[in-house]
């Protein structure tokens, strides 16, 4: 079962930006392959790291001005934030090892 869940810009303000403890977004596009790929991956992970690390998903088509605030240029790209403010990123698909290092280093 996955625990990622989709957000909007305000969702993103709300959960993210205002949050507190650890989120990863995944900025992804329905027509991007790359980011149907990590998809499954992404799923696994947030089961995997339930209580640990939020894993949200936003669509970088409907919400073009927050990948604008963080500089987004190519999906998928991945950030993690840490009490609000962006700590890590990762750009393109990468293996399940890859990613989950990723997650790992900000723990």
């Amino acid at each position: 079962m996955s625990n990622v869940t989709m957000i909007d810009a305000v969702k993103f303000k709300d959960q993210v930006e205002q949050g507190s403890g650890l989120s990863l977004v995944d900025f992804y596009a329905d027509w991007c392959g790359p980011c149907k790929m990590i998809a499954p991956v992404l799923d696994t992970l947030s089961s995997e790291y339930e209580g640990k690390v939020s894993i949200v998903k936003l669509n970088a088509d409907d919400h073009p001005e927050v990948l604008s605030k963080y500089g987004v240029r190519g999906l998928p790209t991945l950030m993690m934030f840490k009490d609000g403010k962006p700590i890590d990123v990762a750009v393109g698909a990468q293996p399940g090892s890859a990613l989950k290092q990723f997650i790992e280093k900000s723990l």
